[in-house]
């Protein structure tokens, strides 16, 4: 582990915090809880041998999640922050210094967990460490593009959107879809019998991170304008005669409305292609199919609720409810191991929702500095 710095009152706070937890899988059970109620749910359906490093896995990107989502510090320092993170993974920044620069700088528009997740990176950084080589891999080249990806977006990033659809497609892919890479080798890693499955596997994963990724972004489309960011495509929105910079005075007219269709239509093809992929895992993986599972329909229900209320203009109205999270996981509980109701029961649930077909083979983007140019 890298040298402590001196003592400070944030050396103290996480020295507190490594005695407070008896283990590294508590640690990290803490944190996931409190900074995702969703993948606290998810995670844990893992196989015990996935959910540690995918708990870590998912605690790294959300520290630059953290950097991205600050709304006080310009993208040039955003920029700044991603760039010494991928250095922190890389071993030549030291973790402790690079946190506390990081917390010194966060608002308190930045939620408390959040706050605590950066107190503890040192140890999350840490953690990582400990993982084989493979998958330790798998997680920091995760990790790096999304860093990079979502720093050159921030540079560009304005409140009257994206230029095109295939904007908000690199979006996404530096989002989400380099985690559904990830998840992808980690369980080919985990098991032969998936590994078998690895190139159909590897052709659906950046779309069905894309699936989740844009249903966030309908969802929070207000309040990420209220913290100076806006994801949606400009194109789909000029095209039904609305006019982004619009939603300052939280218009939602009509023309609103039927570009939202538009992206629900998008959304609802990606999560198409993600229950092909959750389909492509043995029935006896019931693990990574129920968090595949659990995912795809809290998805698919959420872009229901936003097409059943399209003159929304606060995320809080199209919020699924407790009650339909856990439904959703008992009836994924039942069929998990069918493939005929689980498609029967995706049908269901999308019905009523457009569907624009995607395809199987889907990647915007395929890294490196080229397609980091193009993002922009």
């Amino acid at each position: 582990m890298a040298e402590l710095i001196s003592v400070s009152s944030f050396d103290r706070d996480d020295v507190a915090a490594r005695k407070q937890y008896p283990s590294d899988e508590n640690f990290q059970s803490d944190l996931l809880e409190r900074v995702s109620r969703t993948f606290a749910l998810t995670i844990p359906q893992l196989p015990p041998a996935l959910y540690s490093v995918v708990s870590n896995a998912y605690l790294l990107c959300r520290i630059v999640d953290t950097i991205e989502d600050e709304p006080t510090i310009s993208g040039a320092k955003k920029q700044y922050f991603c760039r010494r993170f991928v250095e922190v993974l890389d071993g030549t920044v030291n973790a402790e210094l690079f946190a506390r620069e990081l917390g010194g700088v966060l608002s308190n528009r930045t939620p408390a967990a959040e706050h605590d997740l950066i107190r503890g990176l040192p140890r999350v950084v840490h953690i990582s460490r400990n993982f084989s080589s493979s998958g330790r891999q798998a997680v920091q080249q995760c990790v790096r593009t999304m860093a990079q990806g979502m720093a050159q977006f921030q540079l560009s990033k304005k409140q009257q959107g994206l230029e095109t659809l295939e904007d908000i497609d690199r979006y996404c892919y530096y989002v989400a879809g380099v985690v559904g890479e990830m998840l992808t080798s980690l369980f080919c890693l985990y098991s032969p019998a998936i590994a078998q499955q690895r190139e159909g596997l590897v052709k659906l994963a950046v779309s069905f991170g894309q699936g989740l990724q844009m249903t966030n972004i309908l969802k929070d489309v207000w309040e990420d304008y209220q913290n100076g960011a806006c994801w949606l495509p400009r194109q789909i929105f000029v095209e039904e005669d609305f006019e982004l910079r619009r939603l300052a005075r939280r218009e939602n007219p009509r023309q609103f409305q039927r570009g939202i269709q538009r992206l629900i239509g998008v959304a609802h093809g990606h999560l198409k292609n993600a229950l092909s992929y959750t389909l492509l895992i043995p029935r006896q993986e019931v693990g990574i199919r129920n968090f595949c599972l659990w995912a795809i329909g809290l998805a698919v229900l959420t872009l229901r609720k936003i097409n059943r209320h399209l003159d929304y203009t606060d995320g809080n109205q199209v919020k699924i409810s407790r009650v339909t999270v856990r439904g959703t996981v008992l009836v994924s509980r039942l069929a998990v191991r069918h493939d005929r109701l689980l498609k029967l029961l995706f049908a269901g649930a999308g019905s009523g929702l457009p569907r624009t077909p995607i395809a199987t083979a889907y990647s915007p983007a395929q890294g490196g500095a080229g397609a980091l140019d193009k993002a922009v």
